[in-house]
């Protein structure tokens, strides 16, 4: 009886934590996507943003809210919750803590897609989508298509060692692909392609958004389900599975999951590199290595984390803008080698 009361005492404490931690981190994440529209090298009025009383045509204010900003805070906060939730999950698929969104070659495989639409020029779009999302999400089902099946071959379950080793080599191969048609494309078309690989959250619509978001909501109601699964996962296949734990099911939608949202995620904002592998370790120091508190509260950071990137690309150099992943690039650099060193 004492034991039960313990345990009760316990999964309260748990619903606790995890309840605040939520809220906390979603309220940061909230409060910085409703000031990033805000915030610019061209000051704003809220109240004319909103002035119903002026055409829209005619509102400067609501045009640079609505149309200039408010897009790409939207795009930062997906592609950040996106980036950082893959970064939980393959850290876990794979017990590797330095497993990023980018190590299975889904990254690779969206940026060959978009830089063969960039070189060739085509003008494809669908419901008003333009090409280069599109060629970016077919290309990232390509790399997960290629990386399962390998994974499967010689095995009965999913290896993940084998899943990580042909993520690397595919990552490589499409990498050499991309750098041969750069190099037999014209300066322009270069240009084009080079800026896009920076990675960047120049979204002038919404209809890029809307294209990305079923993707990405699936991808997070996966999510919702894998935190206690990942965790029991941490000690290993066979202790997971004498736990009660699928471990075949669980690794594949852990794969397909994380493939999922960073699919969506490069199609939307490019390969905007280091938010996979800051955000999870930072939250781990913040309130522990439980999936369950972890996953949720990498998602409210990841996301508040890359909108206020983009507005430090916006307003650093203004009116000179920086590619978004040039700042994630020069803040996770320095962290991911202090997590070697850490780590060794």
């Amino acid at each position: 009886m004492i034991l039960r009361a313990l345990t009760k005492l316990d999964h309260r404490h748990l619903r606790w934590r995890i309840g605040v931690v939520n809220i906390i981190f979603g309220a940061v994440a909230l409060a910085i996507c409703l000031l990033a529209p805000l915030i610019g090298p061209t000051p704003i009025s809220l109240r004319a943003a909103f002035d119903s009383s002026i055409p829209f045509t005619e509102n400067v204010d609501a045009q640079i809210f609505f149309i200039a900003r408010l897009p790409r805070a939207l795009a930062g906060a997906l592609v950040g919750a996106g980036l950082a939730g893959a970064g939980v999950v393959l850290q876990a698929l794979l017990r590797n803590p330095l497993a990023t969104p980018f190590t299975l070659g889904v990254s690779a495989g969206a940026s060959l897609g978009a830089i063969l639409v960039i070189i060739l020029g085509i003008p494809l779009s669908v419901a008003g989508i333009p090409s280069v999302p599109l060629a970016s999400f077919a290309g990232s089902l390509s790399a997960v298509g290629i990386v399962y099946t390998l994974a499967r071959l010689r095995h009965q379950g999913l290896s993940t060692g084998i899943l990580l080793l042909a993520g690397v080599t595919l990552n490589s191969v499409f990498s050499a692909i991309i750098m041969f048609v750069q190099y037999l494309a014209d300066y322009t078309q270069s240009f084009q392609a080079v800026r896009w690989l920076m990675g960047n959250l120049d979204v002038s619509s919404y209809s890029p958004i809307i294209s990305a978001l079923p993707f990405l909501i699936a991808a997070f109601l996966i999510f919702a389900w894998l935190p206690r699964p990942l965790n029991l996962l941490a000690l290993g296949a066979e202790s997971a599975a004498t736990r009660g734990v699928d471990v075949l099911r669980t690794q594949r939608l852990a794969f397909f999951s994380s493939s999922l949202a960073t699919g969506a995620a490069v199609s939307l904002g490019g390969p905007i590199g280091f938010v996979g592998i800051i955000i999870p370790h930072v939250v781990r120091l913040l309130v522990g290595a439980d999936h369950r508190i972890v996953l949720p509260a990498s998602l409210f950071l990841g996301a508040a984390f890359l909108v206020i990137c983009d507005i430090g690309a916006r307003t650093l150099l203004s009116p000179l803008e920086l590619p978004v992943g040039v700042i994630t690039a020069m803040l996770g650099g320095p962290f991911f080698l202090w997590l070697l060193v850490r780590k060794r």
